[in-house]
This record gives structure tokens, C-alpha cells and sequence, in this order.
């Protein structure tokens, strides 16, 4: 939640020519939490600490090095979270490195394939431990990309975390980066990416508006929201509690089906519109940054959300995909696991999936209803449409405010 580099991230977009051009390279546009800029800081402030630094990793490949016992380099996917890598190429961006302090790539090393084999564990740990001599250290990624990892993503598959914020994963092939969310490279996969989009109006707004129409009961959300009709005879909401990440809004706003302004819905018209609007807002975000629904797309839903049918329901029509939940406890460790025993066959072109096939399968809990494409194709344009609208207003000059670290 760091926003102390504000103006190291102006400088870095404004070297690229804006923020779109500078996400076209490294997958994301400048945020305050991102390495490059928080690097640029540490120079722009404490030079001499700078010069002074031998080697700067990220937390992932400093804990790798304590496994080989030398500097272990940082990983695609991880790097592909610091303003510096270019996604496509896998290798620093000279312009992105110059723009943030001089010598950086000599002090960052060369990135390294996520799924490399980096050496054994250093003597230390087999005699200190007991660690078999010829046990190998992987290379170290995120907590995000492990998360994937974790839940075993396919290409064309969605991963949503309906928590206190909503956070999606996409795997995609081909991707469009923009000015709202991130790619980065795959984890798993060296010739593909995951997209991310995080969303801070997630469960607060949904537990907002089932306190104040439905009693405080998720049963009476559940009902008032599978009483209405699908695409709520045209009536679309945006609910705002909190300024929101993608679009960059706050407030609630409701339209009639003939897209006027209304100050009030029903309760249970307010209901479906505050569900729909949420996951028609997520999959029109996550098309804009490349992401394709496949006729073996699966969504994979997770957090406190998940556990609630009728709202999975309104998931799988709007994007036309059956949604699966899986127990996604300690993710990220799970998933640093699965590309432990992925990496040491990853170079013989073996997948993650052959390789965890044995893990347990995802659970079907929703299919979407028949007919539902000719219902949301003309809402989700609509929407869009709207939610232009809406960033097209004139709005009060605020701080750029600091993206959610999942």
C-alpha cells in the first residue's frame, strides 16, 4: 500500500511516452509498489546506499539464495512485477533500467526461466540439516504466481477470489496489456501469461447490500436475487463503497433499461444488478487485456463468495462458462510445491498438469443456463458503454492511490 514513489512513477511512464507504452513493455503501467520505482527512490534519496549495494534481489530469489548458498537470480514471472522486464523478450528493459539508477542490471543479475533447475542446495544445508547433496533448488517466484500455480490454470481457464476485495487470474496466450491490471509471464508455462485485475469493492459492497435489502441474511440475498429475471429486464448498477481500481470511480450508480439515471431500485432488482454489474465488469476488464473464453474455458472460484450457489450461477452465465471451486488454503505454498516437482522435468517439455494429474479435481457447482450469450452479449456492450460514461465525468482531482497487493 506504499504510494511514497508517486513521482518515480511519473518519471518512469513519462520516459516511455505514458503509461499505456510502458505497459505495452513490462505488462503493467507504473505502480508505487513496483521494484523499479521503489529502487529509484532508494537512489534518488540514499545514493550512497545505492552505490554501496552489491546485489538486490527480490523476497523470492533472497529466499533461494539462502537455499544455494549464492546469489540465486530473480525468475520471469516475478520479474514480470517490478517496471523493468520486458514481457516479451524476458530480459531487463535498458530504457526502464536507466530511467530508475544507473548500473541497475549488474545489481539485479540476468533473469532466469521460472521453471530452471538453479543448482543444489548449498553444503550448509546437508550438514546443518541433513538435506540430501543432491537435492535441487528451483527458482524461487512470487506469491501470486505460485496462487496460479497452485490452482493449476489451463489456457482459456479464469481463477476469481471472491474475497473482501475480488481478484482475478487469467491465463492467456496473447496478451493486450493496458493502463488497468497486470501481465505477466506464466509460471508454468514459458510461452504464455497471467493476467491479474484486482477489484477492492468485492464482499464489503456485496455484504453492504444485503444488509440494507435483504436482513443481513445471505438466504434472503440468495432468494431475492434468483427471483428476478436474467439481465434484470435491463436495469444495470455500478456500486462503488470505496474509490475503485478498475474503472478509477466511486459511488453508486444505477441506469434503467433506457439508460436514465434512477436513484433507487427494488431490493431484489438492486441485488442482481450489483452481481451482474460486478462479474460483467470483470470479464469485459479481463477481454480488453487479451483474455479469449475457450469452449473448454473453466472459471475456478474461490474465498468467502464462493460458498454461495445463486451468486456462482449469475458467474457462470455471464461469462458462459461452468464454475468449479477448490480449496485454495496456503495457495501459494502449494502451488511453490507443485513447481518444485515441475521443475525437474520441466526442460523435457513436460506440463504442470502431467505432472500434478493426481492432485485433486475442482468441483463442479455451476453451469450456465441455456440461451444466457443472447441475453449478456447486448448488456455487457451496454455496460461498457456506461462505465466510459462514468470515467468520462468530471471528477474531483485525487492521488493516485496504491493498487492491492493480493
Amino acid at each position: 500500500m506504499d504510494s511514497s514513489t508517486t513521482a518515480q512513477c511519473c518519471s518512469l511512464e513519462k520516459a516511455f511516452g505514458g503509461g499505456q507504452k510502458l505497459a505495452e513493455v513490462t505488462g503493467s503501467r507504473a505502480y508505487e509498489r513496483f521494484t523499479g520505482n521503489q529502487i529509484a527512490k532508494i537512489y534518488s534519496q540514499n545514493p550512497e546506499v545505492y552505490t554501496n549495494t552489491e546485489r538486490i534481489s527480490l523476497v523470492s530469489s533472497f529466499a533461494a539464495s539462502l537455499f544455494l548458498g549464492a546469489y540465486a537470480p530473480i525468475d520471469y514471472s516475478d520479474g514480470s512485477g517490478m517496471n523493468l522486464l520486458q514481457i516479451h523478450e524476458k530480459v531487463w528493459s535498458p530504457a526502464c533500467l536507466d530511467a530508475c539508477a544507473p548500473g541497475l542490471g549488474k545489481k539485479l543479475g540476468h533473469p532466469v526461466p521460472s521453471s530452471k533447475v538453479l543448482g543444489c542446495v548449498s553444503p550448509y544445508h546437508t550438514q546443518r540439516f541433513g538435506f540430501n547433496s543432491g537435492c535441487k533448488v528451483i527458482a524461487f517466484t512470487g506469491d501470486n504466481p505460485a496462487s496460479m500455480a497452485a490452482m493449476r490454470l489451463r489456457e482459456g481457464d479464469i481463477a476469481i477470489s471472491l474475497g473482501t476485495s475480488d481478484t482475478l487470474f487469467l491465463w492467456i496466450k496473447e496478451p493486450k496489456p493496458a493502463l488497468e491490471g497486470h501481465i505477466l509471464c506464466s509460471p508454468v508455462d514459458s510461452q504464455a501469461y497471467m493476467a491479474m485485475l484486482c477489484y477492492k469493492n468485492g464482499s464489503l459492497m456485496r455484504e453492504k447490500i444485503r444488509d440494507e435489502h435483504a436482513s443481513g441474511s445471505w438466504e434472503e440475498f440468495s432468494k431475492a436475487l434468483l427471483s428476478t429475471a436474467v439481465g434484470n429486464d435491463g436495469n444495470v448498477g455500478f456500486y462503488f463503497d470505496v474509490m475503485e481500481i478498475i474503472p478509477e470511480t466511486v459511488g453508486i450508480h444505477r441506469f434503467n433499461t433506457h439508460n436514465n439515471r434512477v436513484s433507487t431500485f427494488p431490493k431484489e432488482l438492486e441485488i442482481r444488478a450489483l452481481i451482474e454489474g460486478q462479474f460483467m465488469a470483470k470479464r469485459i476488464h479481463a477481454e480488453k487485456l487479451g483474455y479469449t473464453i475457450l469452449p473448454t474455458t473453466r472459471i475456478l472460484a474461490t474465498g468467502g463468495a464462493s460458498h454461495n450457489k445463486a451468486i456462482l450461477q449469475v458467474l457462470s452465465d455471464v461469462f458462459s462458462a461452468p464454475v468449479y471451486t477448490i480449496d485454495t488454503a496456503n495457495s501459494a505454498c502449494l502451488g511453490s510445491a507443485y513447481r518444485a516437482i515441475h521443475g525437474l522435468v520441466a526442460e523435457t517439455s513436460v506440463s504442470l498438469t502431467d505432472v500434478v494429474k493426481l492432485a485433486p479435481e475442482p468441483r463442479l457447482v455451476a453451469t450456465p443456463t441455456a440461451g444466457m450469450a443472447q441475453v449478456y452479449e447486448p448488456l455487457l456492450k451496454r455496460y461498457k458503454e456506461l462505465e466510459q460514461q462514468l470515467l468520462n465525468r468530471p471528477k474531483e482531482h485525487h492521488m493516485r492511490e496504491p493498487k492491492k497487493s493480493v
